[in-house]
This record gives structure tokens, sequence and C-alpha cells, in this order.
């Protein structure tokens, strides 16, 4: 495995680091505990020894999983990256959405980011995963009712008090990371980005780029898309939110598989698969530092690690943009 900075910071994360979103199961049609600790171990075990969670996530399920997953590994050497700012729990702040948990009750969720609130998010994400510190604390969406620095403020006091290492955001743009950088020093911005969706080269990342803050790269595989797996007929499970997206639609599916036609050569030859070639392909993109990569179980996580393994020459890395340039010219 490959370890990078974040910014100018001493905290090293994994090219490649786990994705815990789908292990809650919330919005993914299930989960099954058993086979979602069993993943993260053998990420671990492969060098992917960052876990990237978040309270919604399953409301407190996914981070009680890696809790689980990680009690018996040297915590020094584990890097906990989760998230602040949505409450299901609280109807307080911005709406966001409307949904329902891993039972089928109707939840409400909300953007919030008030002083007190994040405090307490802090205090229950620590029992969650059965730890004392959070390696990287971000927050998840910006929150329209909350003034940035009154939530970095309390971003800050956890860092005072040990609870936080360093601090991050999720989603935010220029103007979010600079007001934010009143009250905290960050070190990353976690943001969508794959080869179907790189609206954030436009302005983020450059200015990233420009800062020396890192890019943590989300949903790199666009939800499974990218993986060549997925055919226009394709039938999701109840629940699985990907169901209705733009991107999973016949049509889109469809050319987004003729574009994987045209680089799966070059997965071929070097005997990897297409979703190693796209991870690899990602963290070699100008200001990604690292991708996220999701699995439901053991076997989906050694492959993820494993792309690790793959080798791009300038002229590959070329070749896949080039196409990745004219994919829905």
């Amino acid at each position: 495995m490959e370890f990078r900075k974040l910014g100018e910071s001493d905290l090293e994360v994994s090219a490649i680091t786990f994705g815990a979103w789908a292990a809650g199961g919330w919005m993914w049609g299930h989960t099954e505990r058993s086979e979602a600790v069993a993943a993260i171990r053998a990420a671990y075990d492969h060098g992917m020894t960052s876990i990237d969670t978040a309270p919604i996530y399953g409301q407190g399920t996914s981070e009680e999983i890696v809790g689980e997953a990680i009690k018996d590994l040297p915590r020094d050497q584990v890097q906990i990256l989760t998230k602040f700012g949505l409450r299901w729990d609280l109807n307080k702040g911005e709406h966001y959405f409307d949904s329902q948990d891993n039972e089928g009750k109707d939840i409400a969720i909300y953007k919030y980011s008030g002083k007190e609130s994040i405090i307490a998010e802090c205090e229950n994400s620590l029992k969650r995963l059965g730890t004392d510190y959070i390696d990287l604390y971000q927050i998840h969406w910006a929150d329209s009712t909350t003034p940035i620095d009154e939530s970095f403020e309390a971003v800050a006091q956890l860092i005072q008090q040990g609870k936080v290492r360093q601090a991050g955001v999720c989603n935010y743009d220029v103007a979010q990371m600079t007001q934010a950088e009143q009250a905290v020093s960050l070190v990353s911005n976690q943001i969508p980005f794959s080869m179907v969706n790189r609206g954030v080269e436009d302005e983020t990342v450059p200015f990233c780029i420009e800062q020396n803050k890192s890019v943590l790269a989300y949903s790199p595989m666009e939800r499974g898309l990218l993986t060549g797996k997925i055919t226009p007929d394709y039938k999701f499970q109840e629940g699985d939110h990907r169901a209705n997206h733009p991107h999973f639609q016949p049509d889109f599916l469809q050319k987004t598989n003729d574009f994987l036609n045209k680089i799966k050569p070059i997965a071929d030859e070097k005997n990897a698969s297409l979703s190693q070639l796209v991870l690899r392909w990602t963290i070699e993109r100008p200001g990604i530092t690292i991708a996220l990569a999701g699995a439901r179980n053991a076997e989906q996580a050694i492959q993820n690690a494993k792309a690790i393994d793959v080798k791009l020459s300038a002229e590959e890395l070329a070749f896949i943009s080039s196409h990745v340039e004219k994919l829905y010219v």
C-alpha cells in the first residue's frame, strides 16, 4: 500500500481508503454485519489501514461496525476518518431530506453543525467507534443555519482536548473552505470525483493543490457504475438508492460500458479488474490524494486493496484520460 500525508499535517492515510457507507446498510438495501466486519479486517490486512465512516451511515450502524472491526487492532496503526453535521435524531438546522432507517422507520435528515451538537456528536462517535480519538473529523455537509466559524471553533476545541487529530471538510466549495480556515487549519476536503463526475476539477481541486489541501475522492467507482458489472437490465434490491439515480438509467449505463470496453484491454494486460484500473487512475489524477472504496465483503475489500499494485505508465494514463475526456462530449 502507498500512504499519503493529509495537507501539511503528520497524518498519513492509505492511498486507497475503506469507505464504510455501504457497511451501514442505509440506502444500500441492507447490511450483513459479520461480512462488513470481515471486509474491514481484510482491508486492513492488505494495507488499507484508513477507514472513512459517518454517524448517518445506518444511523450509527457503520461506526459501530468499524468499532467492532478495529477493537483488536493496534490503534496507532489505524486511521479513523468520520464526520459530523447530519442529524436524524434532532429536528434542528436545515432540513436535508426524508428517508427511512434500516428498520423502515421514517426519519428526517437535518444539516446541523451548531457547537453543542458537534461536541455531542463527537462523544457519540467515540463511543460507537470504541476509541478515545478521531484521526480526521470532517463536516459532512454545509449547514446554512450555523456560521461556519462557530462550527469549526468547536472542532478546534476538540483538537485541543485531544479527541480529534485533524480537521477536514466534505462537499465544501472554495469560499466555504476559506472561511473555515479562519477558525481551524484544514487538511482536506472530501468531494465526489470519478471518471463520469469531474466537476470539482474546475475550481475546488485547483484551489486544494494551490493551498496544499488534500482531496479525498468519494464515489470514485461512481457507486459501482465503473465496475463494468452493471448492465442496462440490472435489478437493484429494494431500498438501493441507485435505482433512481440518473447514472444508473439504461442509456447512461450503455454509454459508460462502451467507454469501459475501450480501456479494458489495459486492465487485461495487467491482469487487473476494471475496478482496480479505475481506482489506480483516480489516485494518479492531479490533486487527488486518496480514493475511497467501499466493500460489502472481504473479497471485494481485498480486490480494492490490490488496485495499488496496478502500475500505469504516462502513456497509459494519457490514453485513459483521453477517453475520459471524450466520454460524454
